[in-house]
């Protein structure tokens, strides 16, 4: 019986040929993640199981970045722990402020994560590096603590449902659109402790930025990973950014999976969810009159330079809204820079945004923009449960950066075209 890339990249870390969905594995990783919030949390379990050192420092990722620049004593000392830490054990890859980056976008541009590999990290959003052709998925802190310290996890190998996308996207629809609107399709549950393997000819011509959005909101399908095989467009990313070796797999024509759902790409509008879940899905079309006070570009999900050069497409000439605050954090201090360079940043600023240094902030209402009761915020984020930027009582509305930022011009819910007119 064949095998699904998730299996075959599963199996090559645990010394198999195969394995089969169900079973517990001990697998070796190929990089540990951990950020300002769960990271402090490993290393006091780590230094509880007495391990004298790191399995490898060179093989453990540090990013600071929740809550940094520090907004507090509290957030200053758990930096301070990570820090330490990484100079006890000399674990190169810690990143400092000013040349670090939102997790999920700095460390695959980093290079640091390659196809095939084997990646676990104290966040839910680890997921995003299956846009490489690896395995990647999000763990707790003890697991993070052991891994340090052993170099293996503990996984049951997932089920798979197989996506197959076909159809050529129309104008302002891209990766994070894409898979809200397979959220829902299938809800926030629909792939619990599943693999998701996103495939198809709309897959093919989809660049890197949509991918990596794609497979970071896995989690928000209850996904255990989101993969993609490796293809041309993956190895023109990896080939100028690779720290080590990688290995190509595919899965095997006669894999098995447990669904498979097939979508037409053709008809989909931009996206937007309701509060309170990724599930509640319209299309732009359906939205509505939905005011808002803030409109927020960036994150894991929607922070990359193709999400920058999308709002600034549409923000170039125009002023923000009176009622509504625009905020935009570029993912890492070098698409910051890149930015720069095209001209994006004073796109930007002439229309009235404010630019942050790269963090994770307004995405988990730790700062850059808080949410007050009964304030509505259009988000490039991955989440809108209750309170997640800010007041129980605020709300948060998901979409891609197009809708964002025309947003922003408009002072409503509003796709770009209406710009257009």
């Amino acid at each position: 019986m064949g095998q699904t890339i998730t299996q075959k990249i599963l199996a090559a870390h645990c010394g198999r040929q195969s394995v089969e969905p169900g079973e517990l594995i001990s697998a070796k990783v190929d990089l540990v993640l951990g950020n300002d919030i769960t990271a402090p949390i490993a290393i006091q379990e780590f230094e509880k199981i007495g391990a004298p050192r790191v399995f490898d420092p060179e093989k453990i990722a540090l990013v600071p970045d929740h809550s940094t620049p520090n907004k507090d004593i509290k957030s200053a000392q758990l930096v301070k722990a990570m820090r330490d830490f990484a100079h006890k054990h000399g674990i190169t890859n810690f990143f400092e402020i000013g040349r670090m980056g939102i997790e999920h976008t700095l460390i695959p541009d980093e290079g640091l994560v390659v196809p095939g590999d084997l990646v676990i990290g104290a966040d839910s959003h680890t997921c995003t590096y299956g846009a490489l052709g690896a395995f990647s998925t999000g763990v707790g802190s003890t697991d993070m603590a052991a891994a340090m310290a052993l170099g293996e996890v503990w996984l049951k190998v997932p089920e798979a449902i197989k996506f197959i996308y076909y159809g050529k996207l129309r104008p302002w629809v891209g990766g994070k659109d894409l898979i809200l609107y397979t959220i829902g399709r299938i809800g926030v549950d629909g792939a619990l402790y599943r693999s998701m393997e996103f495939t198809g000819e709309t897959i093919q011509q989809l660049p890197m930025s949509g991918r990596f959005t794609m497979c970071n909101m896995a989690i928000e399908a209850g996904g255990k990973n989101g993969i993609i095989a490796p293809d041309e467009t993956t190895m023109d990313y990896v080939e100028q950014r690779a720290k080590h070796p990688w290995h190509i797999y595919e899965s095997d024509p006669d894999a098995q999976y447990k669904d498979v759902v097939e979508i037409d790409c053709r008809q989909i509008e931009p996206q937007v969810a309701f509060p309170h879940l990724p599930e509640n899905v319209r299309p732009i079309s359906q939205v509505g009159e939905v005011k808002v006070d803030q409109a927020f570009i960036g994150s894991c999900t929607n922070g990359r330079i193709e999400d920058l050069r999308e709002a600034a497409a549409v923000l170039k000439g125009r002023k923000v809204h009176r009622d509504v605050r625009l905020i935009i954090i570029p993912g890492t201090q070098e698409i910051f820079l890149q930015a720069v360079r095209e001209g994006l940043m004073e796109i930007f600023i002439q229309a009235g945004g404010a630019v942050s240094t790269p963090t994770c902030g307004p995405c988990l209402g730790g700062h850059m923009g808080v949410l007050a009761e009964s304030e509505r915020a259009i988000s490039t984020t991955n989440r809108n449960f209750v309170g997640r930027m800010g007041h129980v009582k605020s709300e948060v509305y998901l979409a891609g950066p197009a809708v964002a930022a025309a947003s922003a011009v408009l002072g409503r819910i509003a796709s770009p075209e209406e710009l257009q007119r």
